[in-house]
């Protein structure tokens, strides 16, 4: 187990009030496995960025303890752990060239300049940069001095990497593909890694497991599959991507699967990791992109008849809204490929259904 958080909490005092407590951490346990690449995700305020602080101890916690390693840290100084940290403003000095900048951790550790100069070469040929080797860092694009400072960072061989946000100053075409680097080299490297982003679809490319936050508490951990697909909770559901949350009442229960009765009359077999129970109440959660729409005089099985009330083109694939009666809130359908399956108008009314594997039962709040 490279990285352990044991009950991990942090309080800082209130910036309004002296007498008052801001609780940043609540009670945080994780396990980060050898080469593995978690993700902390949640928005902002809710404590990831400061968890990631107190791994690297930038930040010593409250309560609780940070083991890496199989060393218990909790009074060692950022330098003295086993980490290196990828900063989001790149941190790299702009008086070096590209090589300077990605050797100078192994200058400090008095390594010898032909050593330090094989080293570097040897990574900047993984990381794409063999033609920059004398560049300074004002000659690169924002995504070269990302991978500069990654480099510099990998180039120590830490036990853990981390990142704070490292793409959240890059265009959204460019963190496109950095994140697909980043894990690329990640892999490469085998480097365990903890990852903290705001933005849900990066998370979902970079990480072998996802840690979402909310509040300064784990909300949910699981693989990318897990968090999309089977939330939790409602917040992680909401949080996640777009989603339909369908209100319906478990009728029956059939060894691990729950009969829904929808308030339209309709009935659905679905699945829940929570132990659900006769007539409780809960959602239906529900991927837009997982839900099949016909002409209701199709021979199609009929789940749900709505109308379209909102209808957007965005070529590749079109995004319905359509309202149900008996439902309090619309349905949000996508249909990939239109030109081939069709297109529905506004005003027009449609069939509507779903697979059972594509449903994920969690309990009603309130």
């Amino acid at each position: 187990m490279s990285v352990r958080l044991v009950n991990i909490s942090k309080i800082f005092p209130s910036p309004d009030h002296p007498r008052k407590q801001v609780v940043a951490v609540k009670g945080v346990e994780l396990e980060v496995n050898d080469g593995e690449m978690v993700t902390l995700l949640g928005p902002s305020g809710c404590g990831k960025t400061t968890t990631l602080r107190i791994i690297s101890g930038f930040e010593i916690p409250t309560t609780g303890d940070v083991w890496i390693e199989g060393k218990k840290v909790n009074d060692l100084p950022p330098n003295r752990r086993d980490t290196s940290m990828v900063f989001q403003s790149y941190a790299i000095f702009p008086h070096l060239s590209v090589a300077q900048n990605i050797g100078f951790g192994l200058e400090l550790k008095g390594w010898k300049a032909a050593r330090i100069r094989e080293e570097v070469e040897r990574i900047m040929e993984v990381m794409n940069l063999r033609d920059m080797y004398h560049r300074r860092p004002d000659q690169l694009s924002g995504g070269q001095q990302q991978r500069v400072a990654l480099a510099r960072a990998i180039i120590n061989k830490p036990s853990v990497l981390l990142f704070d946000e490292p793409l959240s100053n890059l265009d959204a075409k460019l963190r496109e593909q950095m994140r697909i680097e980043i894990r690329r080299i990640q892999q490469t490297f085998k480097i365990t890694s903890v990852y903290v982003t705001h933005d849900q679809a990066e998370a979902m490319t970079v990480s072998d497991r996802i840690v979402v936050m909310n509040d300064g508490e784990v909300m949910q951990i699981g693989t990318p599959f897990e968090i999309y697909s089977r939330p939790a909770n409602l917040f992680v559901a909401d949080f996640i991507g777009k989603v339909n949350l369908i209100e319906g009442r478990v009728t029956n229960i059939k060894g691990k699967a729950f009969v829904v009765e929808y308030k339209t009359g309709h009935k659905v077999i679905a699945s829940s990791t929570d132990a659900l129970t006769k007539g409780q109440k809960v959602l239906t959660v529900v991927r837009p992109e997982s839900l099949c729409l016909a002409q209701p005089n199709t021979s199609r099985s009929l789940l749900l008849l709505g109308k379209v009330v909102k209808m957007v083109y965005l070529g590749p694939t079109v995004e319905y809204e359509l309202a149900v009666d008996g439902l309090k809130r619309t349905i949000a359908a996508v249909v990939a490929n239109p030109i081939e399956a069709g297109f529905f108008d506004i005003g027009e009314e449609v069939a509507l259904d779903f697979h059972p594997q594509a449903a994920h039962l969690i309990p009603a709040e309130g």
